[in-house]
């Protein structure tokens, strides 16, 4: 199995830091570090990694640059429970029971994820590597004043202000996570450099409750968001037929420098926190989709990052690898290898997939036809309201 998009072009990068499983959000968190550690894991196992393809290690990365985009108070909020987790914490920052609890070493780990996603970036800009990818990174909920779904510091956000900073004009950032990319969305509305894109399934369903069609940018950006929310059971042909339709063409327009990408895997359908239906397969095709377009409009610049996905074993592992694959041009085996596979078992207890593709999904006809009329009616929407901004008709 091969990627299906442009060949790499030269050097790609694998940002990565062994001290990144330290962001821990606690036993039974559903983002366990896991299925970080198992992705680098099946990349390494199958032989991804030499000659022009290297990991390499995050660089510095200071408060300065974090408070660029998140708030004095915020950040200082997240120090002192970092070194004091279990102390009664200020409501107002995200932090606590719940979604983002506090956790020990939370603000030098979630400075690491910013460091490797500017790294990432680095590494693409300044021309020491066509694409770089940060399994570790994407946390995209993140707020300037405050935590939220899982992410503490928004770390696809940090890169994105980086290269504004060192002379992009125009960035595209492609969110495909299940849930709405809001954070990013939130920092960067009113800003026309950078054209926020965001496939999901639909606020009206699932967390953040955010990203409907009609939310299209800042006064002083309109047109500069764009979201496709999508109905439950969506499955891989309408979630890649509404990419072919209208954010290839929007994404085309915008005629970006640098692509940067979310890949939160969590659209798949055996997620236990979302209703999407896609299969690994169908994000292998979405990656080609991306690879080509970043040869095509942006000179090969293609920044990705981790994100979302909560199979830990099952799935987040092969989408990320796949991804990686696609990348690099390389070819993966057919099967999953048996070393992984053991390691699987050691760390997770769980059945490790033995390929690395998927079977079809198998859903009711009454809810694919729910599926297909929304995707038409979201696709629909984002011909008349966003695609005429950018000159496409």
């Amino acid at each position: 199995m091969a990627g299906q998009g442009a060949s790499a072009a030269g050097r790609v990068a694998l940002v990565w830091d062994d001290a990144l499983v330290a962001y821990d959000l606690g036993p039974g968190h559903p983002l366990a570090p896991v299925r970080v550690e198992l992705t680098i894991d099946l990349i390494r196992r199958t032989g991804l990694v030499g000659g022009d393809v290297t990991e390499v290690r995050p660089a510095s990365f200071d408060e300065t640059e974090l408070l660029r985009l998140h708030r004095p108070d915020f950040v200082a909020a997240v120090r002192r429970a970092s070194g004091a987790p279990d102390l009664p914490l200020d409501p107002r920052f995200g932090l606590g029971p719940g979604d983002t609890p506090a956790f020990g070493g939370m603000h030098p780990t979630s400075m690491l994820v910013c460091a490797a996603t500017k790294e990432a970036a680095r590494q693409v800009w300044e021309g020491e590597a066509d694409h770089a990818f940060n399994p570790a990174g994407g946390l995209h909920h993140a707020m300037p004043d405050r935590a939220a779904g899982f992410c503490v510091y928004n770390d696809p956000a940090v890169a994105i202000d980086w290269l504004l900073e060192h002379g992009a004009e125009r960035v595209c950032y492609v969110d495909v996570d299940v849930h709405h990319g809001d954070g990013v969305e939130v920092m960067f509305a009113d800003d026309p450099r950078v054209l926020t894109i965001s496939l999901h399934e639909s606020g009206r369903f699932l967390f953040p409750g955010t990203g409907e069609i009609d939310d299209i940018g800042g006064p002083g950006a309109i047109g500069s968001v764009a979201n496709l929310p999508l109905h439950p059971g969506t499955t891989g042909d309408l979630w890649l037929g509404a990419f072919d339709e209208v954010v290839e063409p929007l994404i085309r327009a915008f005629d970006a420098d640098v692509l940067v990408t979310q890949l939160g895997c969590d659209t798949h359908a055996t997620d236990p926190l979302a209703h999407l239906s896609l299969t690994v397969d169908d994000m292998a095709a979405t990656y080609a989709r991306l690879h080509r377009l970043a040869h095509e409009v942006c000179d090969g610049r293609w920044i990705a990052t981790g994100g979302g996905g909560y199979e830990l074993a099952t799935v987040v592992p092969r989408a990320w690898t796949l991804a990686f694959a696609e990348m690099t041009g390389r070819t993966l085996p057919v099967e999953t290898p048996m070393g992984w596979r053991e390691r699987v078992v050691e760390r997770t207890g769980a059945r490790p997939p033995t390929g690395f593709t998927d079977d079809p999904v198998r859903l009711s006809p009454q809810l694919v036809d729910g599926a297909r009329r929304a995707a038409e009616e979201v696709v629909e929407a984002w011909r008349a309201r966003i695609l005429p901004r950018h000159g496409v008709r």
